[in-house]
């Protein structure tokens, strides 16, 4: 692990206090915190990080390129700039994650009136294409996040790991890698072609099934109490969750159903009666969920 971290007054030229940095670093920062990842141990893993770092960008910034060696994630946290990807002219601001990698032209710049403060994470790996792909991170993607201060510290998590010296680092930064990009399911994405209607959709019915689920007793039920056809319903979840709605909303009451239980003072019968589930199948769906029937979590609980 290679480290660089450096802060330099704002109207001065930046200088890397530890050492030079590669080629793809960008020196038009007022600050910048970065690790660079052992070559030998992270060429082995399926997905591994390659740099990750946070950058206060200084009033010159700006990067125009027409390939990237490895694929990329950056996160806005704060500031303001404008992005050509691929053609096409978008504004930065705080929540705004874009990616790039080989074949990406991509130019950035920032508003000089007001910095962009940013992360980055560099990406390699047989597998990393892949899971970008699946979690609709391809190269060329840009996402606003409303949710942004979960991927911020997701972000803060990464750096502290990389900046780890061990032979677990590497493993450690993959992992909170994958936790990181599987964070950007859940923040509230708009897309680069406006707002995502299906997503936008999606997070209004889980909102209403997490805040209210107590008053359905049927999917139908919720998806008459949303106003939304039952099998667009089926396909939002589906593609937004890797869930069916009935699944969801099941694991949401039995995760209920084991808090009602571990507080004690309450019989099963009387949760399944809460739930409006008939007891035989609120044993059946607690255990398809928590593993055990509910007798025996109350057991579990009790030692």
């Amino acid at each position: 692990m290679t480290g660089i971290d450096f802060i330099v007054p704002e109207n001065d030229s930046p200088q890397v206090s530890v050492e030079p940095s590669p080629g793809f670093m960008s020196k038009q920062v007022l600050q910048a915190r970065r690790f660079f990842l052992e070559a030998g141990v992270r060429d082995q893993a399926p997905v591994a990080v390659v740099c990750v770092g946070w950058e206060k960008c200084a009033r010159d910034y700006l990067i125009d390129r027409t390939t990237f060696p490895f694929l990329s994630l950056e996160f806005v946290a704060a500031g303001k700039g404008q992005l050509e990807l691929n053609g096409t002219v978008h504004e930065l601001k705080a929540g705004s994650l874009f990616t790039y990698g080989p074949g990406v032209h991509y130019k950035m710049r920032t508003d000089p009136t007001d910095l962009l403060d940013k992360y980055f994470v560099d990406i390699v790996g047989p597998q990393a294409l892949n899971l970008m792909q699946e979690l609709d991170l391809a190269p060329g993607r840009l996402h606003h996040y409303q949710r942004g201060l979960d991927l911020k510290d997701a972000f803060e998590t990464l750096l502290r790991l990389a900046g780890q010296v061990g032979i677990y680092t590497t493993r450690s930064c993959a992992l909170q890698l994958e936790l990181l990009m599987l964070a950007t399911r859940y923040g509230g994405s708009e897309t680069t072609a406006g707002p995502n209607r299906a997503f936008s959709s999606f997070e209004r019915c889980r909102r209403q099934m997490e805040d209210h689920f107590l008053e359905y007793s049927t999917v139908e039920d919720f998806a008459q109490a949303c106003h939304i056809n039952l099998s667009y319903l089926c396909r939002l979840y589906r593609k937004f969750s890797g869930v069916s709605p009935y699944q969801y909303l099941m694991q949401i009451k039995m995760k209920w159903a084991a808090n009602r239980l571990h507080a004690g003072g309450v019989l099963v019968r009387e949760v399944a009666d809460e739930l409006g589930i008939d007891p035989f199948q609120f044993s059946r769906s607690f255990k398809r969920v928590h593993g055990v029937s509910p007798a025996a979590f109350i057991k579990i609980r009790g030692n």
